[in-house]
């Protein structure tokens, strides 16, 4: 069964990546904070949201998922924020799908693509 981590932030994903490092299938969804309803402010994170969520059904077992966001929609948009300096993730929009440590990543529009999503969690 793939093990599900959520995060809110910066200093908690990189927390959660060390900690599961070891791990042969780790996956990385950014996407932005939701509010109290479960919702957030980003309608293409919404929209992926689903298509990621049947993709990872055919993830490896084995797999670690960390679903992290990225904070409100004023944070994420500051040019500055960790997230898009950070080498590690060059974040450049959410929702953004990684695997870990390999050149497989989804950005934006991509990550509504079944097809794609399905790609990316495939061994």
């Amino acid at each position: 069964m793939v093990k599900r981590i959520n995060v809110e932030g910066f200093d908690a994903v990189q927390k959660a990546i060390r900690e599961n490092s070891k791990s042969d299938s780790l996956f990385v969804l950014f996407s932005g904070a939701k509010n109290s309803r479960g919702e957030s402010w980003c309608p293409d994170c919404v929209a992926a949201e689903p298509i990621i969520e049947e993709g990872l059904k055919i993830a490896p077992e084995s797999s670690v998922f960390i679903y992290c966001s990225v904070g409100d929609r004023n944070y994420w948009k500051n040019p500055n924020n960790e997230f898009r300096k950070d080498e590690k993730f060059k974040l450049t929009s959410v929702p953004t799908l990684m695997k870990w440590n390999t050149a497989r990543r989804l950005d934006d529009e991509q990550c509504k693509s079944a097809a794609l999503v399905t790609m990316l969690f495939e061994e």
